[in-house]
Order: C-alpha cells, then sequence, then structure tokens
C-alpha cells in the first residue's frame, strides 16, 4: 500500500514536472539569450490554454463529431498563435528594453496586467474549461492499487516530445547554431554576418509557443481563467535560476527536482507550507552556488 502510494505521488510530481519544464524551457531560452526577465510569460501561457478553449468550442459547434481529435489541432493552433505574438511583442515592445534588465521587468509586469485585463474583458472573470477527449478520460491500471491518470500520461508523452524537438532545433541545426553563438558572444556573432535581430526575434518567439503548448497542457487538469498564468510564472522563474542560466539541462533536471519535491513536501505539509520550504531551500542552494545548481562552467 504505501508503495503504492509513492509511485502515484511521484508519477503527480511528473505531472507537475511537465508543465513547469514546458514553461521554464521559454523561460530559460529567452532569459539566456537575451537577458529579458519577461514577467509577462505566464499570461502568454494563458493565451494558449484560450485558444485551446475557442478550438474545443469551434469543434463542439461545427464538428462534433470529431471531439475526440481537437487536441491534435489544438495544440499546434496554440503554439502558432503564442508564437506569432511573440514574434510581434518582441518586434515592436521588448527589443526597446534590452541591457535593461529592471526596466524590461517594470514593462512586461505592466503588460502582463494588460493581459489579463484583456483576457477578462474579452473571456470573462470566470473560469472556463475544456473537456477531456473521451480517450484521455479514465486512468490505467498496472495493478490493484495503482491509478495512472491517462490525461496525465498523455502530458507526459506530449512534453517529452516537445523537449526532444526543442533539443533537436537548438543542438542539430544551423539555427540553433546560431542561436548558441549569440548566447555565448553576441558582438563576435554579429561580426561573423549572423542576423542577431532575427535570432533574437524567432528565439522569443519560441519562447512564447513553448508557453502557448504549456497553456494546452494546463487545460487538461484545470480550468483557465486571467490569472491562470500568475500561478506558475514564478515557480518557472525558480526554476530556471535555480537550474543555471544558459543550461536546459540545468533547466528539465531542476523542474524534476523541485516538482518532485513539491509533491512530496504537499503530501506531508499543507500547499502553502511546501512552497515555502521549497523556496528556503533554493535560497540555501543559491548562497552556496549563486550560478545555479546545474550551472555550464566556463574557462577563467
Amino acid at each position: 500500500m504505501t508503495f503504492d502510494i509513492l509511485l502515484m505521488e511521484m508519477f503527480n510530481g511528473i505531472s507537475l514536472f511537465t508543465i513547469l519544464l514546458l514553461m521554464a524551457i521559454g523561460l530559460a531560452i529567452v532569459f539566456g539569450l537575451m537577458g529579458v526577465i519577461n514577467m509577462a510569460h505566464g499570461e502568454i501561457m494563458a493565451l494558449g490554454a484560450y485558444m485551446t478553449y475557442l478550438t474545443s468550442i469551434g469543434f463542439a459547434q461545427y464538428a462534433p463529431d470529431w471531439m475526440d481529435i481537437y487536441l491534435f489541432v489544438a495544440i499546434p493552433f496554440a503554439f502558432s498563435v503564442t508564437f506569432a505574438f511573440g514574434y510581434v511583442l518582441e518586434r515592436v515592445f521588448i527589443r526597446w528594453f534590452y541591457n535593461r534588465p529592471l526596466d524590461t521587468m517594470l514593462a512586461t509586469w505592466g503588460l502582463s496586467l494588460i493581459l489579463q485585463q484583456t483576457y477578462r474583458s474579452v473571456f470573462g472573470a470566470q473560469e472556463v474549461s475544456v473537456p477531456l477527449a473521451s480517450w484521455l478520460i479514465g486512468a490505467w491500471e498496472p495493478t490493484a492499487g495503482i491509478q495512472l491518470p491517462l490525461n496525465r500520461i498523455f502530458i507526459v508523452g506530449l512534453t517529452a516530445l516537445v523537449a526532444l524537438s526543442v533539443y533537436m532545433l537548438l543542438y542539430r541545426t544551423r539555427w540553433g547554431l546560431r542561436v548558441r553563438a549569440v548566447t555565448q558572444n553576441r558582438a563576435m556573432s554579429a561580426a561573423v554576418g549572423i542576423n542577431t535581430k532575427s535570432v533574437d526575434a524567432l528565439t522569443f518567439a519560441l519562447g512564447s509557443g513553448l508557453a502557448g503548448i504549456a497553456g494546452c497542457v494546463f487545460t487538461m487538469i484545470g480550468s483557465t481563467n486571467p490569472g491562470t498564468g500568475q500561478v506558475y510564472i514564478v515557480d518557472s522563474f525558480i526554476v530556471v535560476v535555480f537550474g543555471g542560466i544558459q543550461s536546459l539541462i540545468g533547466t528539465a533536471l531542476s523542474a524534476f527536482v523541485i516538482a518532485e519535491s513539491q509533491t512530496a513536501l504537499e503530501y506531508l505539509l499543507s500547499g502553502s507550507m511546501a512552497k515555502a520550504t521549497i523556496l528556503v531551500l533554493v535560497i540555501v542552494v543559491l548562497y552556496f552556488r549563486p550560478n545555479g545548481l546545474f550551472s555550464i562552467k566556463s574557462r577563467g
């Protein structure tokens, strides 16, 4: 019995890990490349969730017989909308705040408030829910005492696919090579002919698109409201800083450690105490390792 509970709690931690990872990867890419502290990243996640909601409404109204596959339309749709939104946002807004971290934080915080109010005006202040496809309802029971929800199993698989795609994009393509070059030395990259402005815009758009997928995933486990993004934005920043700036592997490991620790502590303590304990532990670790637990070592 104890082993069954432990296994299910570990799986719940993996479920939290998937959302944190999708949010934190986008933040890590943008933060590591441009040093942009995007406080509106959570609202971009909420935009992805609302796009998923609109997709479900469209299928329910115009193609009810195809509701079981609406997610396969909603996921690329949420990514495309948030990718385009991120690209435009970087071109007309974010680019004016480079190398001004405090101004960037304040400006994007103001943008997050504007987006929240926009969502309230368009979708209402009430929570909206997205119906699960029939094949995601229920649980897989490998043994009599263990139940693993099918929707969370799907989320884990989707996150693994997205993480692998991002890795291949950044480490197996010429565009990824340019991104890594700009991250390491922007001036030298520009000197050898890399269009750093284009890299900035596409990278910010990619980070936004990943947040959109995170929003789509969130609709499978909870309801969406204008403040949904604020639930995960602080945790996502903690993951990025704890893992080490510019380290995607560190971000993934950090998300896993924090998610599993938080799930275990929530089982033993209250939710608020679990978050407070995690924050204290992160502060202690960063005191001894200010560059993050899994930061990239560089030659002096």
